[in-house]
């Protein structure tokens, strides 16, 4: 069985650029949200188990999509992947509850051992 996530950025083409950047055998159905609502309305229809999460995005960022998770007590695994490298937006990122941030642009190579770490991957 596919395990659904969403690749959640106002970017489209960070959303190929990420998308690419996954493991070619990894057994995923994919769900594109270009802003945070989308993002929030895919999880809430149970296809986000886990998410890319851009921070910079328009109608909700990630951080407030990051807020909404904890504040609703939802249960997703939130890869924060940005360009925002500032050692406070990861801080801040983390401390919402994402797992692992990754900067942009994403490479297969940054993302592999966050996968694998957290038993996404094998």
């Amino acid at each position: 069985m596919s395990l659904p996530i969403v690749i959640a950025d106002d970017s489209l083409l960070a959303r190929k650029v990420l998308t690419k950047a996954l493991p070619e055998d990894w057994d995923v159905e994919i769900s594109y949200a270009s802003n945070g609502k989308e993002a929030l309305a895919h999880y809430r229809a149970r296809r986000a188990p886990v998410m890319f999460l851009d921070l910079t995005m328009p109608d909700m960022t990630g951080f407030q999509v990051l807020e909404a998770l904890q504040h609703e007590d939802l249960n997703t695994f939130v890869i924060v992947v940005s360009a925002d490298v500032q050692p406070r937006a990861q801080e801040r990122a983390l401390a919402l509850g994402a797992m692992a941030f990754v900067p942009k642009p994403v490479t297969q190579e940054a993302l592999l051992p966050i996968l694998k770490e957290y038993g996404l991957y094998a």
